[in-house]
């Protein structure tokens, strides 16, 4: 495992500067489900190079990413989950608060997640058997605050409905942060920068912050209650697990 969790650090960092090297070239955008759902060619690039090194050096293993249709159970052999741009509106309209997301699964059970924030230079990686750090520097595990004195990140859209009371619930804390990607959103979660994090996302969005945050003490749950399917978009919490029967109260109707 030591052997696949280098690989997958030398990676995340191969694709981060393959599109560092290309933020300057004009983007060819194509809309997938709505106007404010995007693609770009350096995404669907990137997530080729990814795909092609990791067929290179574990041809057995499958694959479940983003972009392509390129589709695999989790639950079903070696699996790598990948997301080459995380928040590729931010990357379109702002050039910066995006990610790129690996994390690895075998027989559904996750060796352990990668978080590149691109522009700000962090490496989150671990779980599993694995220490979480950030750029090397372990994380620590969930610390206990009053909610008076955090931040929650969340959804803008799930927020202003106040989707399952979300709005609710978020007047207990400081305030809230939308900030436009699941990865980078994930990762201040696993920092203690912010409580938690809600909005409706797929399997590559969480899968790598989900790794991480088990062993940190965080619990990624469906807001209805159902268990996560690892195939669709759901609406998502990932909060601390000392928390979890609290944020139900208000949250889980």
């Amino acid at each position: 495992m030591k052997d696949k969790f280098e690989f997958a650090q030398d990676l995340i960092r191969q694709a981060v500067t393959y599109v560092r090297n290309r933020m300057t070239e004009d983007l060819q955008i194509e809309e997938k489900t709505r106007f404010d759902d995007l693609v770009t060619n350096i995404d669907k690039d990137t997530q080729d190079f990814m795909v092609s090194r990791i067929q290179a050096n574990y041809p057995d293993d499958y694959i479940l990413g983003e972009e392509n249709d390129l589709y695999h159970d989790v639950k079903e052999g070696h699996v790598w989950v990948l997301d080459p741009i995380d928040g590729t509106v931010n990357f379109i309209a702002q050039g910066r608060d995006f990610a790129v997301m690996i994390a690895y699964y075998e027989e559904g059970l996750g060796k352990f997640g990668l978080i590149y924030d691109v522009t700000g230079g962090n490496l989150y990686s671990g779980g599993g058997q694995f220490e979480v750090t950030c750029n090397g520097k372990p994380l620590s595990s969930y610390q206990n605050r009053p909610l008076f004195r955090q931040l929650l990140g969340a959804n803008g859209r799930m927020y202003a409905d106040n989707y399952l009371g979300l709005a609710d619930f978020a007047q207990e804390l400081l305030g809230v942060r939308v900030l436009g990607s699941a990865g980078i959103s994930m990762s201040r979660v696993l920092e203690g920068q912010l409580f938690g994090y809600c909005s409706s996302i797929s399997p590559w969005d969480y899968a790598a912050a989900s790794i991480m945050g088990e062993k940190l003490g965080y619990e990624l749950l469906t807001m209805t209650g159902e268990p996560l399917d690892y195939k669709s978009r759901q609406a998502v919490m990932f909060i601390p697990k000392a928390e979890v029967a609290r944020v139900k109260k208000v949250i889980h109707k």
